[in-house]
């Protein structure tokens, strides 16, 4: 017999990279397509194998049609965010079916609310899988993987950069970008929970696909929030993360302040960065918290002016950088009573790559992964996880092969 799974916002970018890679990986499946545009998902079920997928209108917030969607299915993949506002109600509706669950959730909110429904999970004999995708996802993989390398854990550096994707960028991408920019950030540091101000502290690492040493910025991410269950005894935990080129994090940051000032509302700062990455004029007030965000990255040095100039005439012709982007895992320890630091990133980015040829495709394929180590795994646990919790490294490096990843291509150790 067929095993039924369900997207659930089908039609987000990342999530049909998800069902694109899935779909490479062999087995017995019947594929739902759920999104409240199901018409967008005409072009993608045409380059599936025939049969495979079907399509169907669902609003998430339609409790009674969500509730029959869900039930009966082997697996359940939330790919609709933002994912403050989408989780919730999904999971409420798997645990009611007693239907595992998976997401690839990059809001801390949502994710400690998805944790603490471990003992009703657990109840219900389920699994919550959540922050399956890159960063959390694939990047909470990689720390594991460098950590256990060592035989003490002290501090954590998760590192995750985004290349020039213009104009392809959904509007609960560019929310979730705001989110990050601007507001608190819960953090680990020495040793305990701790609240920062999100992309204010910088650090920086050697990532791959071509970046090399580069500035990134301390992001409200839920990687410091859900390691530390794994590693209590680590003194700091943080997210690095940004966009490439700089001024991207500049304009980003001037945004976001300018949201959460109350200056803009949300729904003015998406518009504008959208109207930006197509190329589009924007807003007069959009550009005025431009403009403060990237006077203030060049204040501070993490970008020049000349960078910050050239970046603003080559956008107002029209031109794109190449891609570069990757995830990078740095573990702080001690070895045989040594210091000793371990790390992991990925390897290629860009043009010609599978993996990390921009963020959908690196997120969709590591979900793709992660719900073939699901299935495989179904009825082993059940309760509520973060990715640290159960994948198990080199069964989802070989998992990310099995949905056509090129060996090369998934991570090197520096």
């Amino acid at each position: 017999m067929s095993r039924r799974i369900v997207f659930i916002g089908a039609a987000g970018e990342m999530c049909k990279l998800a069902i694109e890679r899935f779909a490479k990986a062999k087995g017995d499946w019947e594929l739902v397509l759920c999104d409240i545009r199901p018409e967008l998902l005409t072009n993608l079920v045409t380059t599936l194998p025939k049969g495979l997928a079907t399509t169907k209108r669902l609003d998430l917030y339609d409790k009674e049609n969500l509730q029959a969607v869900v039930k009966g299915a082997d697996l359940v993949v939330l790919g609709a965010g933002p994912y403050i506002r989408t989780s919730a109600p999904v999971i409420e509706a798997c645990i009611e079916a007693k239907v595992p669950y998976l997401d690839f959730d990059d809001d801390v909110e949502s994710t400690e609310h998805a944790l603490s429904l471990h003992e009703k999970a657990n109840a219900a004999g389920i699994p919550i899988y959540v922050g399956c995708g890159a960063s959390p996802g694939m990047a909470n993989v990689m720390v594991v993987d460098a950590a256990n390398e060592l035989d003490t854990v002290e501090n954590i550096d998760c590192c995750w950069i985004v290349g020039d994707e213009r104009p392809g960028i959904g509007r609960a991408v560019l929310e979730h970008f705001l989110h990050i920019t601007a507001g608190d950030c819960l953090t680990w540091e020495n040793g305990t929970r701790v609240n920062h101000e999100t992309f204010v502290e910088t650090g920086s690492a050697p990532m791959g696909g071509g970046l090399g040493e580069i500035l990134m910025y301390e992001t409200a991410h839920p990687e410091p929030v859900t390691l530390p269950r794994k590693y209590p005894n680590a003194k700091r935990i943080r997210c690095l993360g940004g966009l490439n080129p700089p001024p991207f994090n500049g304009i980003g940051r001037g945004v976001g302040l300018a949201v959460q000032n109350g200056e803009m509302t949300t729904k003015e700062g998406i518009d504008f960065l959208e109207n930006l990455l197509n190329n589009k004029l924007g807003s007069v007030k959009g550009w005025k918290a431009a403009i403060k965000g990237l006077a203030g990255q060049i204040k501070r040095k993490e970008a020049s002016a000349l960078e910050v100039a050239e970046f603003l005439a080559k956008s107002a012709i029209g031109q794109t950088y190449d891609y570069k982007g990757g995830l990078l895992a740095r573990v702080y320890g001690t070895k045989n009573g040594q210091p000793a630091i371990a790390t992991r990133r990925t390897v290629k980015a860009g043009e010609g790559t599978y993996l990390m040829r921009d963020m959908a495709s690196i997120t969709g394929t590591a979900c793709a992964a992660f719900m073939v180590l699901a299935l495989d795994q179904k009825g082993q646990r059940a309760g509520a996880f973060a990715p640290e919790d159960w994948a198990i490294p080199n069964e989802f490096y070989a998992a990310l092969e099995r949905v056509g990843t090129p060996s090369s291509e998934i991570v090197e150790s520096v």
